[in-house]
């Protein structure tokens, strides 16, 4: 059914599930490759799903995706849907031999997110998560400090992304917690948790402390005003979170998510980063590239650097890289999807941490995900 890599005389097949604002980045940049051939897409957006069709001349415009499958002859498809579709869609696909691209977060729970890597590894496929705040400018710069020794050994990290009113439409899928898996922390969270490991070397998280607080949702308070597809659910996850994380070597990592609290107006993104030999910082309000701080060890505050942010990749970068990963059929098996699966295993422990009230333990966890391959960017 399938070609591996690139052939030399054709494009690569791809379809996108999902037509909303994270489809459409992905088809964005498949729709700027020349080594692409965007065959198909689907979703449940009719309108949305016919003018995309007609405006880039796709052959196969479907509302389901086991017809894109079935029809496409796909090499690759990027998931681009609800949380709870993520995992049957992603091993269909890989269980037909195609590539899979999908968005974050990866799955609900530990086991889907297990039983996805099975899936590419049985398959022999590359299977990428698409986590595009990490590839941020602001954030670049501050990784480039840790990278060069700047920081020295970073002890802790204190990353959050929090909104004062930016529940994704009460009532939507987002809201309720058999489709999403949980609220801003799954949403949000695994964003701030990606970048911040990334940015420390991916330390090995010991263990998960946290506790999730839902006041303003299920009162119908922080509702974003965004018109996501409505499922008449009640509110049934979290509106905000905050996790602490023991890192292998004695560090730490504290997270704070949030779809709305009472604070200041807007998004905000921030991480700061305390190391031996200096620290730094950034703070993004509604996703406007920033300059971080570098603070240096003289206490007078002649080592302060201004951090001007590099250049962002996003979802472009995203796309490129997974399809770098598809050109390199040698590298397949370093793709498999098990750094997507580690963020997972991360999200899944908090949750469970705040249920029981306890600190979750992660090498004792039987869900542990099936080993801690980097990702193409990690």
């Amino acid at each position: 059914m399938t070609t591996p890599g690139f052939s030399a005389d054709r494009p690569l097949r791809v379809g996108v599930v999902g037509v909303g604002w994270a489809g459409q980045q992905h088809l964005d940049r498949y729709l700027a490759r020349p080594d692409v051939e965007i065959v198909g897409i689907a979703g449940m957006e009719a309108e949305v799903l016919a003018a995309l069709a007609a405006e880039h001349d796709i052959p196969l415009a479907v509302p389901d995706w086991q017809t894109l499958l079935e029809q496409g002859e796909l090499d690759a498809i990027s998931v681009a849907v609800p949380t709870f579709l993520h995992a049957p869609i992603a091993i269909a696909a890989l269980d037909a031999g195609v590539h899979v691209l999908s968005e974050k977060p990866m799955a609900r729970t530990a086991e889907e997110a297990n039983a996805m890597v099975a899936a590419a590894r049985r398959a022999g496929r590359v299977l990428q998560v698409a986590f595009n705040q990490r590839h941020r400018g602001d954030l670049a710069a501050l990784a480039e400090q840790v990278a060069s020794g700047a920081l020295g050994r970073v002890y802790h990290a204190r990353a959050s992304w929090l909104r004062r009113a930016g529940i994704p439409t009460l009532g939507s899928w987002f809201t309720n917690r058999e489709m999403a898996g949980g609220g801003p922390l799954i949403d949000l969270g695994v964003h701030v948790l990606d970048a911040t490991l990334r940015i420390m070397g991916e330390p090995r998280v010991l263990t998960v402390s946290a506790v999730t607080h839902s006041e303003l949702g299920p009162r119908g308070l922080g509702g974003s005003g965004s018109d996501k597809q409505a499922v008449g659910s009640a509110y049934e996850v979290e509106d905000f979170a905050t996790v602490l994380l023991r890192l292998e070597g004695g560090a730490s990592i504290t997270l704070e998510s949030s779809w709305a609290t009472h604070r200041p107006s807007g998004d905000e993104i921030a991480l700061t980063l305390y190391g031996t030999d200096g620290g730094a910082d950034v703070s993004v309000v509604d996703y406007a590239l920033t300059p971080g701080r570098y603070f240096g060890t003289a206490p007078d505050g002649e080592a302060d650097l201004e951090l001007e942010p590099l250049q962002s990749g996003g979802h472009a970068q995203v796309v490129d890289e997974f399809l770098d990963a598809i050109a390199d059929p040698a590298s397949w098996a370093e793709h498999d999807g098990s750094l997507g699966a580690s963020r997972t295993r991360i999200i899944d422990a908090a949750y469970r941490s705040a249920e029981a009230g306890t600190e979750v333990k992660l090498d004792d966890d039987a869900r542990a995900p099936l080993g801690h391959e980097q990702e193409v960017g990690a």
